[in-house]
């Protein structure tokens, strides 16, 4: 039973009308609430599992290694993209692998090269054979790099693999990897030392959330 104070200027529907807002309010603060603090801790569990990606060690011999593509610089790689590309050099020179894949698209429609053809010409470049090279030229993403990269893989006989990248871009990589079926793949992770971490973490976050809602709902 609710009581009502009938007094001048008041009425039981305006006292009513007030307590609803009040709860209205009350409730939207506490679902927003909820919101936050749920994004807070899945943006925390995201960070922890990029920040646990390592290379694999014992690192083993593979049949190919495949380096994931990042922006050109007009016909160079970015500096971001030379660290890659030279820390798979460093392995293929060690011999952990005899055949790499680069994978990667056009990053802007007036480039002169894909990123796998302009991470070709750095590889031949630092003496590479040409014949030890396969372009993968269409893959726009992780997800598209490793699929793509895994068809070149079946085409020439290849069946296993070292991932080359970032460290903060190995986890996701791993798990599209095993997602997509690699035979246990290895990863080959190299730090850097020109991309600002609390950038690309940031949008590694924001891409790893993409790829487990691309994995809940597709």
């Amino acid at each position: 039973m609710e009581w009502y104070v009938y007094g001048r200027g008041s009425s039981p529907i305006r006292i009513v009308s007030k307590k609803r807002r009040f709860w209205t309010k009350r409730t939207l603060l506490i679902a927003l609430s909820i919101i936050v603090i749920a994004g807070l801790l899945w943006c925390a569990y995201a960070l922890n599992n990029i920040n646990k990606a390592a290379t694999t060690d014992p690192m083993q011999k593979a049949d190919v290694g495949i380096i994931l593509g990042m922006s050109m610089w007009g016909d160079e790689p970015s500096p971001g993209l030379k660290e890659r590309l030279d820390y798979g050099l460093k392995l293929y020179q060690k011999g952990m692998f005899p055949h790499l894949i680069v994978s990667g698209g056009l990053d802007k429609p007036d480039l002169q090269y894909t990123e796998a053809q302009g991470m070709r010409n750095y590889l031949v470049a630092k003496g590479v054979p040409d014949s030890a090279i396969y372009v993968e030229n269409e893959a726009t993403s992780t997800y598209e790099n490793l699929l793509f990269s895994k068809e070149i893989m079946a085409r020439e006989g290849l069946s296993s693999a070292i991932i080359i990248t970032h460290t903060y871009h190995g986890w996701r990589a791993h798990e599209i990897a095993d997602e997509l079926g690699f035979v246990n793949p290895e990863l080959g992770l190299t730090e850097s030392t020109v991309l600002s971490m609390t950038r690309h973490k940031t949008r590694e976050i924001l891409a790893y959330t993409k790829w487990k809602l691309q994995q809940l709902f597709l």
